[in-house]
């Protein structure tokens, strides 16, 4: 045909345009995953301001320990155990299977209890040695206590401590105690950010409320991998 003249782009630098463009369109779902990492981590950020203060009103008398349960002597000599306002605000409304029962014999560390929210559950760990006194009832028969007064009514068990001394030495009190707090609040942020992405990048509505606030039951929805992370980097001990 006249004025048409073929080019093979093999001789040009064709093909490595190309090669550029396929290059570009792979990276883009890669900038997208990333961004929308990102994303999630800075509105996180803002949305743990809120939740901690709530966290963070906790009481200052108890020994609280690293797998966010805590402890406390009783004039009697007794110590009762439970879990935490951080545990209780991200699992939401759960029931707590009691794992041991009265004149157990149990080690710091061992496996007493776990909390379930509709088949997903995570693993409570006793804070110190002893024997197993009672379990609290009131947790079988309205397990919504928990959530609601985890440090007075929802206590988990009482314990006949046999080394509270040197047991509780390097639990957390007072101010040190807020100091972990909020420090644990930073690690939720980014195993939240991280975790999102990975597992429901979709569910970021359900974690952030409208304002920016953090859901009260945040881990509610979320897939089953997502509680046994939770499980491994924030209830299993070191």
């Amino acid at each position: 045909m006249d004025g048409f003249s073929y080019v093979n782009i093999f001789d040009t630098k064709g093909i490595e345009y190309i090669v550029i463009i396929i290059f570009l369109l792979l990276l883009i779902p890669f900038w997208i995953i990333l961004n929308k990492k990102k994303e999630i981590a800075t509105e996180l950020r803002k949305a743990l301001v809120f939740l901690s203060a709530k966290i963070k009103s906790s009481p200052q008398g108890l020994y609280y320990t690293g797998q966010h349960t805590w402890t406390f002597m009783e004039r009697s000599g007794a110590a009762t155990m439970g879990v935490d306002n951080l545990l209780v605000h991200v699992t939401g409304e759960v029931r707590v299977n009691y794992l041991r029962q009265p004149e157990d014999e149990i080690r710091k560390g061992e496996l007493v209890a776990e909390v379930d929210h509709q088949g997903k559950r995570l693993g409570i760990f006793s804070p110190i040695s002893g024997k197993i006194l009672k379990a609290n009832d009131l947790l079988t028969e309205d397990p919504g206590i928990v959530q609601q007064d985890p440090y007075e009514r929802g206590w988990l068990y009482a314990i006949k401590p046999s080394d509270w001394k040197s047991e509780t030495q390097d639990y957390f009190m007072a101010d040190e105690a807020r100091s972990w707090l909020s420090k644990e609040m930073e690690r939720l942020r980014d195993f939240l950010a991280v975790k999102l992405a990975k597992y429901a990048p979709e569910q970021s509505h359900v974690v952030l409320q409208d304002g920016g606030e953090l859901s009260e039951s945040l881990l509610a929805e979320m897939p089953e991998e997502m509680w046994l992370d939770f499980q491994k980097e924030f209830l299993e001990p070191r």
